[in-house]
């Protein structure tokens, strides 16, 4: 993975039925949005949601 692809924001989206998740996905805001919209489509009644991934914490230099 190149140092571009790591330090890309990602959007972690899924799709729930009541409280459980059926489907998640991860990736750059862009394919995230399309794929969000897609499964809108698709589940029209389950609620989808489009949140930023977190960044992990920096591991501590020895």
């Amino acid at each position: 993975m190149t140092a571009a692809a790591s330090t890309q924001k990602r959007v972690w989206v899924r799709v729930w039925f009541g409280e459980h998740v059926i489907a998640d996905y991860t990736a750059v805001p862009d394919l995230a949005d399309r794929y969000a919209s897609a499964m809108g489509r698709r589940f029209a009644g389950l609620k989808v949601t489009s949140d930023p991934v977190p960044l992990a914490p920096a591991e501590p230099e020895s």
